[in-house]
């Protein structure tokens, strides 16, 4: 089977097209025929190896050999099952974020039945592989929330790549607010998706506007606690999902143990999967849709990875591996 690998850590000149073998399915696992898989910030970060702990779980100098094919989320065919198997048969759509197991971006993998569900009936492939990592954190995100409701003000920092499309979406179902904030040229889509208000963070910051958030969702964590905390009501919840700053909102959450601090900080961190059943049913419901920005072919990842890379992406970049 062909597959894209890569055994060094850096840029995207590092995957190549290979052909290697095609996997076998232990007792507990599905043998899937990837149709489309998508790019997340995560394969970014390990194909460059970054941050440090992605060494530390895949490989300290090298990516791991079981380890070298990228592409977490997957949709596809179930080709076949192992004798202790008994979500799924052989035929079924199914789709699903492999976390820490990858090989997305090939041909055939292989994945424990744990890791995926049954694909929404109206989604076509190219579709369904832009939702489970994403989708998930996005959602994830708002239910760290104390209690959302209709009415309140809801901010998405970086609404305009894939976890902010979804976030904006999820939170405009509860009526709230929404606000979301990234560059100009990803403007357009964030209001299309249903944000009241956009914010061009190159122009404005919206931590000194002087107004004030029940929830911030922030996929980019580029901004102090301070910063949070002016933006924040005061029973008010930040959520970070991307970035650099877990050292700093853990700290924050020792000393509000001492400090009596109202607002709260959190990090989604539940692990891959966990609600993607209900995401499923809200896209056959009509009530959300995965923002595709561009289709790239399984031979073409490395020139999609740079296209990642260079920030420019409008929700999601999904990989066609079978036509």
């Amino acid at each position: 089977m062909k597959a894209i690998l890569f055994n060094q850590y850096g840029s995207a000149d590092s995957l190549h097209l290979r052909e290697v073998s095609k996997p076998t399915p232990r007792d507990d696992e599905v043998l899937v025929k990837v149709h489309a898989s998508s790019i997340n910030s995560w394969d970014w970060e390990y194909l460059n190896g970054t941050p440090f702990i992605n060494r530390l779980m895949f490989g300290l100098l090298k990516p791991k050999p079981e380890k070298q094919i990228l592409g977490a989320d997957i949709a596809g065919t179930v080709e076949a099952i192992g004798a202790r198997v008994k979500r799924f048969q052989p035929g079924d759509k199914v789709f699903g974020d492999l976390w820490d197991n990858w090989g997305g971006f090939a041909e055939f993998t292989c994945v424990s039945e744990t890791a995926l569900e049954w694909m929404p009936e109206n989604a076509a492939f190219e579709e369904a592989a832009a939702v489970p990592q994403a989708g998930v954190l996005a959602l994830h995100g708002l239910r760290k929330c104390r209690q959302l409701e209709p009415g309140q003000k809801v901010l998405v920092n970086g609404a305009g790549g894939g976890v902010g499309t979804f976030a904006v979406q999820l939170a405009k179902l509860f009526k709230t607010e929404v606000t979301g904030v990234d560059a100009l040229h990803k403007l357009d889509t964030i209001r299309a998706l249903g944000a009241d208000h956009v914010i061009d963070f190159a122009q404005t910051d919206y931590t000194n506007t002087g107004e004030q958030f029940d929830l911030i969702i922030d996929c980019q964590s580029n901004c102090s606690i301070s910063d949070y905390k002016r933006t924040l009501r005061p029973s008010g919840t930040y959520v970070m999902i991307g970035g650099s700053g877990i050292l700093p909102i853990m700290f924050q959450n020792f000393l509000s143990m001492f400090t009596r601090e109202s607002r709260k900080f959190c990090i989604v961190m539940e692990g891959p999967n966990k609600g993607l059943d209900y995401l499923k049913e809200l896209i056959e419901a009509d009530k959300l849709v995965p923002a595709i920005d561009k289709v790239f072919q399984l031979h073409e990842v490395p020139n999609a990875m740079r296209y990642f890379g260079q920030g420019l992406h409008k929700g999601k970049i999904v990989i066609s591996v079978l036509n």
